[in-house]
């Protein structure tokens, strides 16, 4: 088996141990056991768990962040917005268990924190810093929405309105997967579409 497939392998095992066990109780001895390796053998792949950890988290983010600003000009257009919303949800739609138990993993004790944490974060998307990424992202989205904004009326606030939308995505992206009965049939496409028409 090549390098590449067995790593991914392995992280596709420690998906499911870390959600079904928990992160904290799964022992890379019983994650190299369930992938059919030695335990040292493991460590030629990832340093840690936490190692592996992140890379799963890479695997999976990289491929949403690669619909962002597909050409990289540092300006997001209506067109580039309302793709990156499209194939979000089509990722989240297709993938449903993946994301179910990455989102599980996610709100374990600790897990958020040796992630995502300032002094101790240790994801990386592609080699950079996940901060580095959310922060471009999140400067794109202000100018986008501070442009709509010039078209608006007096009264529209572009923070406020960006603030709803970023509430709006992450609650639609919840709960379409936990709670799947209610976007059965076409009311998963009716509610992307009356998302991107709201902000686009």
């Amino acid at each position: 088996m090549m390098r590449e497939e067995k790593r991914n392998l392995i992280m596709d095992v420690a998906l499911e141990h870390f959600s079904n066990q928990g992160f904290q109780a799964t022992t890379i001895t019983h994650l190299a056991k369930h992938a059919g390796i030695s335990k040292g053998l493991m460590y030629n792949y990832f340093r840690s768990k936490e190692d592996l950890l992140s890379a799963i988290m890479d695997r999976s983010v990289t491929e949403v962040y690669g619909y962002f600003n597909p050409d990289n000009d540092s300006y997001l257009t209506t067109e580039e917005f309302e793709l990156f919303i499209r194939k979000v949800f089509k990722i989240l739609h297709d993938k449903k268990q993946f994301w179910k138990l990455l989102f599980r993993i996610m709100m374990q004790p600790g897990v958020y924190e040796k992630l995502f944490g300032e002094e101790s974060g240790t994801l990386s998307i592609s080699g950079k810093p996940f901060r580095e990424y959310t922060q471009n992202m999140m400067n794109l989205l202000v100018e986008y929405f501070r442009k709509k904004g010039e078209k608006a009326g007096p009264d529209y606030d572009p923070m406020t309105d960006l603030l709803m939308f970023i509430n709006a995505i992450k609650g639609f992206a919840i709960t379409s997967i936990f709670s799947e009965e209610q976007y059965q049939g076409e009311y998963f496409e009716k509610v992307t579409d009356t998302l991107i028409k709201r902000y686009k």
